[in-house]
C-alpha cells in the first residue's frame, strides 16, 4: 500500500478505501528515539524558532521518512498548517487540502467529505464497509476507556497511548486490533489503581508524555483524555454515516461545542481537576480563558515546548496544583 501523511485526523476511512495506509506525521515524530532531530532539520530549512514543535516536528518527520504524498487539513486544525503544507509542496510532496468547516454544519461537513472522497476516487459504500471495520476496534478503545474511569484499572497513559494512535491505526489495522486486544485483556486482570484524585487532560496530546507517570506518584489518575478520545471517535457507533461521525467530532469545530462534551464528561468521571495543556506559540493556548470562564471545576494550564519531558517548574506547579485538590477534597469530606 502507498504511505500517505497526515497533519492531524481525517477521514482515514477515505484513505484506507483507496488502497492508502495512513501515516500520523504526529505520532511518527514524538515516539521517535530522536525527536528532536525533526525539529532541527526544519530549523535548518529555515523555519523560525518561535513557531510551534508539532509543525516543525511533522515537516522533519515527513522529510526523513520520504513521505511522497500528504493530506493537510487547511481549516479546523493549526493554523500553521497552510504555510506548512506550502513548503512541502516545494519539495516535490504532493498535498492534498482536506477542511472542517467552521459553519460546523452537516451539510458542510458532508460536502467536504464528499470532495474528499472525488480526490481518491473512491464511493460512499466502500468507504462506509471500511467505517464499519475501523468502528470494530473503535469499540475496543472504549473498552479500554471504561477500564480507565470505570474500573480504574487502566494507567492515564495507557488510555492516552491506544486511544490517540486511532488517528492511523498504528498504520496496520489487524496488528493494532490485536495489540488493543491483548492489552484490554491484561489489564482486566490488574487490581484497581485506586487513587485520590480524578484528573482530566485537557488540550492537544502532550510533548511531555511523562506528565502521566509524575501525577500518578502524588496520588492522582488520569481518567479522562480529552482530544485522545476524540481522535478514537467514540460516539461513531451512534452515527448513521461517515458525515455525521465527523460533524460529532469536537475537536475542530468551536468552543462552546467541545465545552458540551467537557461538561458530560467532567461530571460522568466525576472529575476533581482538569489540566489543560497547551503547546507553546500555539493559538489553541487563548481558549484556556474561555475553559476557565465556562467550567466549574479547578484547571490548571501548562505549556510545553521542544522537551519531551517536563520540566522543574512545570513539575512545581503540578504538585501545588494536587496537593490543593487534595486539601480541597479533604475539606469536603469534613462538611459532609
Amino acid at each position: 500500500m502507498k504511505k500517505i501523511g497526515l497533519t492531524t485526523t481525517v477521514p482515514v476511512e477515505v484513505l484506507i478505501a483507496a488502497g492508502y495506509e495512513p501515516v500520523d506525521l504526529n505520532n511518527v515524530f514524538i515516539t521517535s528515539s530522536d525527536y528532536s532531530k525533526y525539529i532541527d532539520i526544519a530549523e535548518r530549512d529555515g523555519f523560525p524558532k518561535s513557531l510551534c514543535a508539532w509543525i516543525k516536528g511533522i515537516y522533519g518527520a515527513c522529510l526523513e521518512n520520504n513521505i511522497k504524498e500528504i493530506v493537510g487539513v487547511i481549516e479546523g486544525d493549526c493554523s500553521n498548517t497552510k504555510a506548512l503544507i506550502e513548503v512541502l509542496n516545494l519539495k516535490g510532496i504532493t498535498v492534498y487540502p482536506f477542511s472542517f468547516p467552521q459553519s460546523h454544519k452537516k451539510e458542510d461537513v458532508e460536502v467536504e467529505i464528499r470532495k474528499f472522497m472525488d480526490i481518491f476516487s473512491v464511493s460512499l459504500e466502500n468507504v462506509e464497509v471500511v467505517r464499519k471495520r475501523l468502528n470494530d476496534i473503535r469499540k475496543l478503545a472504549k473498552e479500554l476507556d471504561e477500564l480507565t474511569y470505570v474500573y480504574n484499572k487502566a494507567t492515564g497513559f495507557e488510555n492516552h497511548l491506544f486511544q490517540v494512535s486511532l488517528s492511523d491505526f498504528n498504520c496496520d489495522i489487524n496488528s493494532f486490533e490485536a495489540s488493543l486486544k491483548l492489552a484490554i485483556e491484561t489489564i482486566k486482570k490488574r487490581e484497581p489503581l485506586n487513587k485520590k484524585l480524578r484528573l482530566g487532560y485537557i488540550g492537544v496530546p502532550p510533548m511531555t508524555s511523562d506528565i502521566y507517570e509524575f501525577v500518578e506518584n502524588l496520588n492522582s489518575h488520569f481518567v479522562y483524555n480529552e482530544v485522545q478520545r476524540e481522535f478514537a471517535f467514540p460516539r461513531a457507533d451512534k452515527a448513521l454515516d461517515i458525515f455525521e461521525q465527523y460533524y460529532d467530532y469536537t475537536y475542530p469545530y468551536n468552543t462552546e461545542f467541545r465545552i458540551k462534551e467537557l461538561k458530560k464528561q467532567i461530571k460522568d468521571r466525576k472529575l476533581d481537576g482538569i489540566i489543560h495543556y497547551t503547546q507553546a506559540f500555539c493559538y489553541r493556548a487563548i481558549e484556556d480563558i474561555v475553559l476557565k470562564q465556562s467550567l466549574d471545576i479547578p484547571i490548571l494550564n501548562i505549556e510545553g515546548d521542544k522537551l519531551n519531558t517536563l520540566d522543574a517548574r512545570t513539575k512545581l506547579r503540578l504538585e501545588a496544583f494536587l496537593d490543593m485538590l487534595l486539601d480541597l477534597k479533604e475539606s469536603q469530606k469534613c462538611e459532609y
